[in-house]
């Protein structure tokens, strides 16, 4: 192991999550990771994230960590707010004091779902639950920081590990002979390890650049990192059951958003363009099909 690389450290938040700990075995040859759990680095307690870092003093932050409960937020929008809002500000502003870049990652449910095609980095934000509100201030907090950031937003995530569509429907799907899917809500799911992966590369980049300060300067900015192409929830289920071993499959009947009320308003279109992603650091994230397809094979 080189100097150089003995001398990065690259902090990652979150480690126990599905993007967290595909992260810590994605950036493993790009430095030493610190894999901050929750018991190390707990997001609501905002003194604790500014002792960590300036112990760490890692050479580059990477915050997957979040309050990712989209339904139980509308009754917690305190803690939603600090740990998606505030403490993304506390550590842009730690990066700011130690002169080291952030990437942080965001949510398609800052848009409000009506535009007719993809959203860009540009279109107007107007997040319509206390999840999307709480992570767009917390994007607003790392833009005020003042220090190089990276925002990848991304949408529908799921893995083989914590909570999301593949695992709930696997194991509902394993019970029952008959599910309702909701059909009128449109994105794209991303699998965890693309997320990772297409991190990964991005970081790369910017160790192989000859003046890697200006690097990020001149790259900081918000991108939008979700797999090609779009389907339904109904679509993804389907997919889904189409690529299990399980011995019976569930018939998944379309139902609409309307026939299926939650705490959270949900965006009908989710749909984001890649385009800037791909003409700044020249990567493309796989269309969503083949990724479930080597998620479910992993």
């Amino acid at each position: 192991m080189s100097l150089e690389h003995e001398r990065r450290t690259i902090l990652v938040t979150g480690v126990n999550g599905q993007v967290g700990f595909a992260l810590t075995r994605a950036l493993q040859g790009l430095g030493r990771v610190v894999a901050a759990d929750r018991s190390m680095l707990d997001l609501s307690n905002l003194e604790q994230i500014r002792s960590v870092v300036r112990e760490v003093r890692p050479t580059l932050i990477v915050n997957p960590a979040a309050y990712t409960s989209v339904d139980k937020a509308e009754s917690e929008p305190d803690l939603a707010m600090t740990i998606n809002g505030q403490a993304p500000g506390v550590l842009a502003d730690e990066a700011k004091r130690l002169n080291i870049p952030l990437i942080h990652y965001s949510t398609d449910y800052v848009f409000n779902g009506e535009k007719d095609g993809e959203y860009v980095e540009s279109d107007p934000t107007d997040p319509q639950n206390v999840y999307g509100r709480t992570k767009l201030f917390g994007e607003q907090a790392i833009a005020a920081s003042g220090a190089n950031y990276l925002i990848f937003r991304t949408s529908w995530v799921y893995g083989r590990r914590g909570k999301n569509m593949l695992l709930t429907m696997l194991r509902i799907g394993a019970e029952r002979e008959e599910l309702n899917v909701v059909a009128d809500q449109i994105g794209a799911p991303t699998w965890s390890n693309t997320i990772a992966m297409l991190t990964a590369h991005v970081v790369a980049q910017a160790l192989a650049s000859q003046d890697q300060k200006s690097w990020w300067h001149q790259r900081s900015g918000v991108y939008h990192l979700s797999a090609g192409g779009a389907t339904s929830w109904h679509g993804f289920a389907s997919a889904i059951f189409e690529l299990s071993q399980l011995d019976r499959r569930p018939v998944v009947k379309q139902i609409s958003t309307a026939e299926y009320p939650t705490p959270a308003k949900r965006p009908a279109n989710s749909r984001m363009s890649n385009e800037k992603l791909v003409r700044v650091f020249g990567l493309r994230a796989p269309d969503w099909r083949e990724a479930l397809r080597l998620c479910m094979i992993d």
